[in-house]
Order: structure tokens, then sequence, then C-alpha cells
């Protein structure tokens, strides 16, 4: 039996805890600490402790090595944060002096550490790319990384000034049992820099500073020779990130702007945002629109255009917010246009490096359900198999550590079949007496309820919140902590944006039987889309039929269901169904902005309690907690909601 527990610990942050190579439970920090984002999963660690007492091997993903991190450290003992809590909890043994000379290694905080820590943070798009082929189902694949900023490349020049070039798109060429080879990486830095474009380049030069010497045969001989772009300049995804800061949202909150991108249209004043470079193959990011703030963020140059300069309570400015003004809508329109021809070219790409024809796409820049769906059109005559990881923000990345670093001890060649669903939160059993307690703290009621009894009130207009079983990984409610509504209202989308304090733009989405979803939706040839990785078109007189979840591109989010993935949820729609004639229900996350999804049952309760949501089904224990509060109002609420391209 082998316990293998990874983090991610920067924002996102998160913990996945493997047995045998099996999954446990996947969490993110936010869940537990309530903070949106939350770095550094203390809580999660401490999680582990209800399922194992010890570890075989603790691995550490970031986009930096703990190298980077030598000042942060516990008192006296001089560990660093992470193994310093795993030792106190008991899951790794501590180092003492009795230990021998190499069975441990010594730390840059003055600790030391016993050789089942291991670093990835030097590996963050490898990383990004095991979540995704593990996931997928396919035997070997190409990966198609295109992130933020991945993992901090260090040249050899060890001066901290010059700490500031970091990966932003990866290709790799993928096979079992953990063959993740690269064929092409771009370097974006906010330096002035050579422009340097290369064949042949050897990856150990550039990763290899700051890694311990028994990491180096992450490095097999085929992954010296790939192509290798660096220059001043934005990624893909720091061009969407400025366009996002330009529309008045924390760069973070991508999905925001995609959700404004549809009220855009192309215009005279804004050009294209990429540009050829020399005789490049692919396209980069204009520098004169766009100043990347490695790692975080990025600013879209307004001032050279004298229509990108305006601002509302200008003369001649319509809007009240930065994202009522024309210019940001036709900025948000450009910028997903671009981006995701950039990606298609990016997929072409990784086809005819590697030759492969099934290709997987992760990194933040995958939570694009928008740019996942219009790649399906253009590539649809050209044989390639796409999976999209449902994980690809950086939580996600604990759970590529994990499995890499299991097939690479296992050396364990056999397929794993693609993934069916995402309920890989804890689990929560609850006795009568404690949902009692719980609902008395808040004043809330406790009533027998069915699946008629919900349909029933959601036919009335009312928003019931569902809670059941394990929570969802990933960004996207899955009917385990969701929150329902009927789609037919053509209200509801206003109505359940302003319980949840979102922006009026901002679509929601639907869940469907899946026997039913070719009836409503065109999925370009898929047969399900069970975990909301694409924004798809509906059928012709669809629009109409459910107008509340029903963007003004005509297009819907959809989670296929089916009673082996979520018998509830899959009964709870049926019923719907069976009284309405409609086989789809109304599905958002269940949180109100500024806050994570709901994890606990006490989580939920407040949620309730703090907003005009007055219920909550559980239908795993046939109860339903009401809270009569039409009066709550406003709240005091923080307003970064969102999660990148969660939307």
């Amino acid at each position: 039996m082998t316990w293998i527990a990874a983090i991610s610990r920067g924002h996102n942050s998160g913990v996945c805890l493997m047995k045998d190579g099996e999954i446990v439970f996947s969490l993110e920090e936010e869940r537990l600490t309530r903070l949106k984002w939350d770095g550094a999963p203390l809580a999660s660690i401490v999680k582990i402790k209800e399922y194992t007492d010890k570890l075989d091997y603790f691995v550490i993903a970031h986009t930096t090595p703990m190298t980077c991190h030598a000042e942060v450290k516990l008192d006296y003992c001089q560990d660093d944060p992470y193994y310093g809590l795993l030792r106190k909890l008991g899951l790794i043994d501590t180092v003492t002096n009795k230990w021998k000379e190499g069975t441990y290694r010594e730390c840059v905080t003055g600790g030391r550490w016993p050789l089942n820590v291991i670093d990835m943070g030097t590996i963050h798009h490898r990383c990004h790319a095991a979540s995704a082929f593990y996931n997928s189902g396919f035997d070997t694949a190409c990966a198609v990384i295109v992130d933020g900023a991945g993992s901090w490349v260090n040249f050899g020049i060890k001066e901290d000034d010059l700490h500031d070039y970091w990966e932003t798109e990866t290709i790799f060429d993928c096979a079992y049992p953990h063959k993740f080879d690269t064929r092409y990486k771009h370097i974006g830095t906010k330096f002035v820099s050579n422009f340097m474009s290369q064949s042949g380049m050897n990856s150990r030069f550039w990763s290899g500073y700051g890694k311990e010497p028994y990491l180096m045969d992450w490095e097999s001989p085929e992954n010296e020779n790939h192509e290798l772009v660096v220059r001043m300049g934005a990624g893909i995804v720091k061009t969407y990130e400025a366009i996002t800061d330009y529309c008045g949202f924390p760069a973070i909150e991508a999905g925001k702007t995609m959700g404004l991108s549809p009220y855009g249209e192309p215009c005279d004043y804004l050009k294209p945002f990429f540009n050829n470079l020399g005789d490049m193959e692919l396209k980069y990011a204009d520098n004169e629109y766009f100043t990347p703030k490695y790692p975080n963020g990025a600013l879209f140059q307004a001032f050279y255009e004298p229509e990108i300069r305006k601002f509302p309570g200008q003369e001649g400015v319509e809007g009240e917010n930065l994202w009522d003004v024309d210019s940001r809508k036709n900025a948000a329109w450009r910028v997903q246009n671009d981006t995701q021809e950039q990606v298609l070219d990016l997929i072409r790409k990784a086809v005819r490096m590697t030759g492969q024809k099934n290709v997987v796409i992760a990194g933040g820049y995958g939570l694009n359900c928008v740019a996942n769906y219009w790649y399906l059109d253009q590539l649809k005559d050209e044989g390639i198999n796409l999976y999209v990881e449902p994980m690809s923000n950086d939580s996600g990345t604990a759970v590529g550590a994990a499995q890499l670093w299991h097939h690479y001890i296992t050396k364990d060649s056999e397929k794993r079949d693609r993934i069916t669903d995402l309920y890989y939160g804890p689990q929560y059993n609850h006795s009568q007496t404690e949902i009692e307690e719980m609902s008395s703290k808040y004043g809330a009621e406790i009533s027998d309820a069915d699946d008629k009894k919900i349909v029933d009130l959601i036919l009335n207009k009312n928003i019931v919140a569902l809670f059941q079983g394990r929570s969802e990984s990933g960004p996207r409610a899955l009917g385990n902590r969701s929150i329902l509504y009927d789609p037919r209202d053509p209200n509801g989308k206003d109505h359940v944006n302003s319980v949840k304090h979102r922006e009026f733009f901002r679509p929601f989405a639907g869940s469907i039987l899946k026997e039913h979803v070719h009836e409503w939706f065109d999925l370009r040839g898929m047969d399900e889309t069970p975990f909301m990785m694409y924004a798809v078109n509906c059928q012709p007189g669809i629009e109409e039929k459910i107008p509340a979840i029903i963007h003004v591109d005509k297009t819907c989010r959809i989670q296929t269901v089916t009673e082996e993935q979520n018998e509830n949820y899959y009964k709870l729609i049926k019923e719907f169904f069976e009284q309405t004639g409609c086989p789809i229900i109304f599905n958002t996350s269940f949180n109100l902005g500024g806050e994570p999804l709901v994890e606990t049952l006490d989580d939920g309760i407040r949620t309730l309690a703090n907003s005009d949501i007055e219920y909550m089904y559980l239908p795993e224990y046939g109860k339903l907690i009401t809270i009569k509060n039409k009066s709550v109002g406003s709240m005091n609420i923080n307003k970064f909601n969102g999660d990148g391209f969660s939307d």
C-alpha cells in the first residue's frame, strides 16, 4: 500500500491524496478556509490525517522550487512550512541527528528533508500535462499547455533581480508510464531582452539549476531537443489578463471577460492583438498593446488609441461601469477571438511536431469553454481527438504531480480509463442530530422532502440549493454543490445574478439528462459533456424554451448527467422533466459573490442565512432546510468573485 500526497501551493492551492494510484480525495484550500484563491494549503494538509497516519511520499507542485523561498521557515527547527507541518502531524518522519548521511537532504532553510519529500516546482507545465494525459483515456497524446505563468526559468542566472523568465505555452509528447517530452516552449519575460528562437534546445540548460541531482532524470534523452522561444512580451493568457484588468476586473477573473466578449464586436480602432515575428510559424502578442507583469497580471496600453481611453462619466460615454463601455466590450471580443486563434495554431503545431492525433489541453486557458467549443468546429475535418482537462486551474497540478510521481516510481504502463466524474472532495456523513444542531444555530427549519417537492418549489420560482455527497474538484458545480432554478423563466438570469451579487451579463449553465442532449444542443460530434467544459450552441427553437440559461450568443455551458455519474441529481432532473417536458435544469455554483464553493453543510446553511436563498435540499437524507429570509437585502460582499475562466 502506497500513500502519495501532493500539493499545489500558489493561488488555487490544494491537496490530492492518492492510495495505490487512485485518488482518495482532492480539495482546494479555499473550500476549507473560505478565502477565494487561498494559497499555502495547510488546512488541506491537516485533512490528510482523516485518511492515513503516514505518507510514503509528499510532492510539492508550484511555479518555483522551494529553494527560492529559503527565508520562509519555522522557528528554531528551520523547517519549511510544509515539511514542518507534515512532521508535526506525524505524516512524514522527523529527520534527527541519528539519521545516516545519504538518507536525508540539507535544505536551504537550514532544516533537513527526508528523501520522500519531492519538489516539482520547476515542472509546473508538466504537472498540468500529467493531469490531462492520465485523465484523458488516451494511451499516447500530445499536450498543449497554455498558462499565465508556469515555472520560473533560471537560464543559469543566479542574481535575484534577473529571476524573471516564465514558461507560458508548452507542447509535450506524452506516453505511459511517464514520458512527457518537451517539443516546444514559449518563455516570456518583462525584461528588455534579445528575442531568441532556437530549435534543438537542451531542456537541462534552463530547468536544471536549483534542482536536486536526483531529480535530473526527469529529463529523458528525447527531451533534450525542442524548439524554444524566449521574448520580452505577453504570453497568450497574459493578453487575456490585461484585457480583464482593462474591463475593470481582477486579472484572475478572466471568466468575466469571456462572458462579456459576445457583447462586443470587431472595430477599426483595435487592430489584431498578435503579430508575426519574422519567419516564425506562430504569432506573438503585440508589445505596443501589452505589458506583462510576470508572474501575475498584465497591462493593456490604453493610451495608443483615443477610443480605448474612454471611461464612464466622460461626455458621450454610455455605461456606468468600465465593462459597460463599448471599448471594453470590443476589447473583450477581440481578446477572445485572437487568443483562441493562437491556441488553435498551437494545437495544429503540436500535431505536426509529435505526429499525435490525440490532443489534451490544460493550464488556465483550458477553462475557456467558448474556445474549447470553437476548436471542435475548426478541427472537425482533421481527425483530431480532443480532451480538455476539467481541473485545468492550478489546483489540478496537485493531481498531476501525484499521478506523475506514482507512474514514475511504479513504472505502471496500464492505460487509465477516461474520468467520468469529479466528485473527489471529502465524504461527509451527518446524523439527524448533527443536522438539527447545525440548523438551529442559524434559525433554520428542517422538513421531510423528496424530488417532487423540490421541483414544486422550483416551479414556483424559488431558488433551491442542492447539497449532497462529495464536493466537485475544479471550478464547476456539477450537482453536489449547486444552486438550481427554472431555466424557462425569462427573468431567471437577472434574478439569480442579483441574488448571487453578480454582474448582469454573466451567463449561467444547465444540467441535462444525457439521453436528451442532442435534441436540445449541438455537441459538434461529442457524445457527452459531463464537466461543463464547452459553451455549446442550442438547436433551432430551443432558445425560447430555456431563456434563463442561453447567453446572448445563443450558447449554453452544458453538463450532461447520467444515473451512473450522479444518481440523486439525475433523478431530480428527471422529475423536473416529467413535470415540465424540459430535461434540463438551471445550475450554478452554490456560493455568493466573493466566496468559494460551499464545502461543508455548515457552509451551506450559513449561505442561506446570509442571502435571499431560502431552501437547501439534502437528497441523501430526504430533508429540506429552510430559512425564511427575504428581508436580508444587500450584503457587504467582497467584489472579487469568479475563478479564472470558470465564470
